[in-house]
């Protein structure tokens, strides 16, 4: 029997999207019950979080953060020659380890930065598919950050910076399989019969980080070869959320086994940077990169890899608009270091956000995700003293005039604001329909910000 013991159960339920708070609940481990658990309300509230994706991966910089596989495995020409022609030939992988030095390394700047940038949470790696810790793992002997490389607590240092210098949330990657270890394959190789990487590697380290760090974001990876079950991935997740020193505020993903994504965990991901334009009956996060190409760092990334900054904005706005959340990847550099293009981007996403941020943040998706009539624009709500604020959240600056909106219905006491700029905006009821906003004409150096305008209307039917 599946048991529930509710003791305050808030719920919020604003044009199809249903926000929940809980205090304490028993979940069994199974996903009909762990499913049930409503996501803390810090997690929808904050839409933004960073995502670092760092590891000896980012010691070779080439291809993405899949190196050893695509040169070991996949025997991908780009590795094959980078390696022959700059590497002795017995050059091991593992060989890598030592050149992951963290030498520039300062988790303050990092926090700092990631602050600026206008983020409410922090996913750092703290294991990718190569199985390298970077924290010192009892589980990972000499292939960890404190035994080679670093020399260092890399998780400890970060979430100790995010929680002294910021109010960001701090989580963790991690993945449930390795690409190369034996007790792995040999378990595979047993068609999931066997589980002993699962008992001496995957559930130790998740109960180690989760006991050690805190994380309120256990966002797990690695998940699809093998089905949930040889994971005990529903043991864990009810653990975590029953008697987990973050049981309270901790959200999980939907990456637990093969056929889980998208079907079961706290909140859907779906694919990689999964981006559907439309409301979704669960919440979800678009987890995508500003290079285009990699997760992890690459030294010969081209700036035409990269998203611009209207294509940031665009991404974030189009996944907010339709309830989701968006988890923005950088790929540091083996030395310690987010390259300042990366920067540049998480800076400018910040001043943005210091304007705008009333139409991000604690929103709730409106009725309407985009004008049906208008391109380039996303609407968001949020609650207010008179009923519900209404966000139209323009992409492309319209000429001076008239921008036609189909989707809001005026009453006599709507009022229209453009954010970041102090006087209000007239407008008129169309004929057929809709809002006719009197565009001013704004010269370029009085412009509220550089890219995605937002028009406030207030009292609309």
């Amino acid at each position: 029997m599946e048991t529930y013991k509710l003791s305050i159960l808030i719920v919020s339920v604003l044009t199809g999207l249903v926000i929940h708070r809980v205090a304490s609940v028993r979940y069994e481990p199974n996903w009909q019950s762990l499913d049930s658990r409503p996501l803390p309300g810090w997690y929808d509230e904050s839409k933004i979080g960073i995502f670092l994706h760092w590891g000896v991966f980012s010691v070779p910089g080439l291809l993405s953060e899949w190196f050893w596989k695509q040169w070991v495995t996949e025997k991908d020409p780009a590795a094959v020659a980078f390696m022959k022609n700059n590497y002795r030939p017995d050059w091991t992988y593992q060989d890598f380890a030592e050149q992951f030095t963290a030498a520039l390394y300062n988790p303050d700047d990092w926090a700092e930065l990631f602050n600026a940038s206008g983020a409410r949470y922090v996913v750092l790696t703290s294991k990718h598919h190569e199985g390298f810790t970077n924290w010192p793992s009892k589980y990972s002997f000499s292939w960890n950050s404190m035994d080679v490389g670093p020399n260092r607590d890399l998780v400890g240092e970060l979430a100790e910076s995010i929680r002294k210098k910021t109010n960001i949330h701090f989580g963790l990657y991690h993945s449930l399989f390795e690409w190369y270890n034996p007790l792995y394959l040999e378990d595979k190789a047993n068609n999931w019969t066997t589980k002993d990487f699962v008992a001496f590697k995957t559930l130790p380290e998740l109960y180690e980080i989760v006991n050690r760090y805190k994380p309120e974001v256990v966002w797990s990876d690695g998940d699809w070869e093998a089905p949930d079950t040889y994971w005990n991935s529903t043991e864990f997740i009810a653990w975590l959320y029953n008697e987990s020193p973050v049981k309270d505020t901790v959200v999980t993903n939907d990456r637990w086994g093969n056929g889980v994504m998208c079907h079961h965990g706290g909140y859907y991901t779906c694919s990689d940077r999964y981006n559907p334009g439309k409301l979704q009956p669960r919440k979800w996060e678009n987890a995508m990169t500003i290079d285009k190409q990699s997760w992890g760092y690459r030294r010969n990334a081209n700036l035409s890899d990269m998203l611009t900054m209207e294509e940031l904005i665009a991404t974030l706005v189009e996944t907010v608009s339709c309830g989701g959340n968006i988890l923005i990847n950088v790929g540091p550099t083996p030395d310690g270091l987010i390259i300042p293009l990366f920067e540049e981007r998480l800076r400018n996403l910040g001043k943005w956000l210091n304007i705008n941020g009333e139409a991000i943040y604690s929103t709730v998706p409106w009725k309407y995700q985009n004008d049906t009539v208008t391109p380039n624009v996303w609407y968001t709500a949020k609650k207010s003293p008179n009923g519900l604020d209404v966000f139209a959240i323009v992409l492309k600056w319209p000429s001076p005039g008239q921008l036609y909106l189909k989707c809001p219905m005026t009453t006599e006491e709507t009022k229209v604001m453009l954010l970041g700029y102090g006087e209000p905006i007239k407008w008129e009821k169309a004929k057929t329909g809709g809002i006719n906003l009197q565009i001013p004409n704004i010269p370029f150096k009085s412009m509220p910000c550089d890219y995605a305008w937002v028009f406030k209307m207030e009292n609309l039917l």
